[in-house]
């Protein structure tokens, strides 16, 4: 059955069989926290029961329309945000920074890829982090981990790092906030096309892919006046709107469950803290909680793999997240690092395909790339996760199937963390803007060269070159 022959023939989504919003909790749930008032955290979990959804059904199901073309080829999947959110830095002005350069990546894909592009923020709710240990260790001192703003503080000290129940309040209220703004952006007019040129960040403005962005730009205003003489002016909704969804990933169970809300169209249960929700590399066992959750909301859906999975493990994955095989409902981000995703993706694409399962995959070349300097920082060479997105698209390219997306750690902000890119970011460099709590994130400058360098991947599998053109109109316009 082809994915087409899938999306004529199903309608809802079954309500899946022996499941509840709380059945996860006779499973065994990993990387979730102790916390030492079970009371208080059973009162916060009946608050947050009575808040409203964050996000709707309705619109959840949309994204899994879309995600569904990308499974097929005929869109691409630009998922990307913060490492994980912070109380300390939630500002509007970051908020519209990161959604910016999305945006600005956007284009750059469209353009190159001629492709819809299916912009996912890690945004309102990328709150909690697993963690390899439950203790860390500073000067002889030994502390719970920080497992996320959800959940404790980052201060080394033993109040901080207590798991406090109230932090879940703080978590939706933010994330209500990011929502409502991102909402407004995405549907009052500062994402319309015709504000293509004016979406560069300051700090751009002198930079080589600033200048590339102002070069593309005027190739897509010269676009826009031959679509408004042909009828498609400012005011058509597509020339004034996007549509944006959230995601993070689903490792707070309570937190998770206390948002679950059945749809009054379908009488489907969905996860109304995001989207989309996926479910990470330390929680994904087959009989573990967090997959029980999973089998039994309608949102779209995420596995991350590395290369320690095993394709009929992947194949088990797939058939609990989604038995009836929708297109749409099941994304496969794959963070591996180059050299063991050459090794290890090619049996895993196989042995999806030969079950005739319908995935859409995606590439996380963040976190296969993550090392250490010697001055302690941890950081990822931009040359690493450039070659293991160049390998992603090799490898589906030589097992014709579709590389469906990009997943990355970002940021609108102008800061230091990974090394490389244009610019040059060296070892010395971290300490300067190095202001993540957790993984370190690519900046604007940098996610925005990544995307011409993938615009460039898909402009090429169409026989083009998105460089040349855009080289061109740029050494017209002089230099940065």
């Amino acid at each position: 059955m082809t994915l087409n022959d899938h999306q004529q023939s199903n309608g809802a989504m079954s309500k899946p069989k022996d499941w509840a919003p709380d059945s996860w909790r006779s499973f065994n749930a990993r990387q979730q926290p102790e916390y030492p008032d079970q009371a208080k955290l059973a009162d916060v979990v009946e608050t947050l029961e009575r808040y409203p959804p964050l996000v709707f059904a309705g619109e959840a199901r949309a994204l899994e329309e879309k995600l569904a073309q990308a499974a097929l080829g005929k869109a691409f999947v630009l998922q990307g945000g913060d490492c994980a959110e912070s109380f300390k830095e939630f500002h509007a002005n970051n908020i519209r920074d990161t959604f910016r350069v999305i945006l600005q990546m956007s284009v750059v894909l469209m353009y190159g890829g001629a492709l819809p592009v299916v912009k996912i923020g890690r945004m309102a709710g990328q709150f909690a982090k697993p963690r390899s240990a439950n203790m860390e260790e500073v000067d002889g001192q030994s502390l719970p981990s920080y497992r996320g703003d959800i959940i404790n503080g980052d201060a080394f000290t033993e109040e901080a790092r207590v798991p406090d129940p109230a932090r879940l309040v703080s978590a939706y209220n933010q994330s209500a906030a990011t929502l409502n703004l991102l909402r407004g952006f995405a549907s009052g007019g500062y994402a319309a096309m015709q504000r293509v040129t004016q979406w560069n960040l300051d700090f751009m403005n002198a930079s080589e892919q600033g200048h590339r962005y102002r070069a593309l730009a005027t190739l897509i205003d010269e676009s826009l006046g031959f679509m408004s003489a042909c009828g498609l002016g400012p005011d058509h909704p597509v020339m004034r709107t996007t549509d944006f969804y959230t995601s993070h990933e689903c490792l707070l169970l309570d937190y998770e469950q206390a948002l679950t809300r059945q749809d009054s169209t379908t009488g489907l249960w969905y996860d109304c803290s995001a989207h989309m929700v996926w479910v990470g590399e330390r929680t994904r066992q087959l009989d573990g909680a967090h997959l029980e959750f999973l089998r039994g909301v309608g949102n779209p859906l995420g596995v991350k793999v590395s290369d320690k999975m095993d394709p009929q493990e992947l194949v088990k994955v797939c058939r609990i997240l989604n038995p009836e095989n929708r297109p749409g409902r099941l994304t496969v981000i794959v963070r591996m690092g180059a050299e063991k995703l050459r090794e290890k993706l090619p049996a895993l694409i196989s042995a999806v395909q030969n079950e005739e399962i319908i995935v859409t995959w995606v590439s996380d070349p963040m976190h296969g790339n993550t090392v250490k300097t010697p001055n302690g920082f941890k950081t990822r060479p931009f040359e690493a996760i450039r070659s293991e997105l160049r390998a992603f698209f090799d490898v589906h390219a030589e097992m014709g199937s579709h590389a469906g997306g990009v997943h990355l750690e970002m940021t609108g902000q102008d800061v230091t963390e990974c090394i490389g890119g244009a610019k040059q970011l060296s070892h010395e460099d971290l300490a300067s803007r190095y202001h993540t709590h957790c993984d370190p994130r690519l900046n604007a400058s940098q996610a925005l060269e990544l995307a011409f360098l993938i615009g460039e991947r898909l402009r090429k599998e169409r026989k083009g070159s998105l460089n040349e053109t855009v080289d061109a109109v740029a050494e017209t316009l002089g230099g940065p």
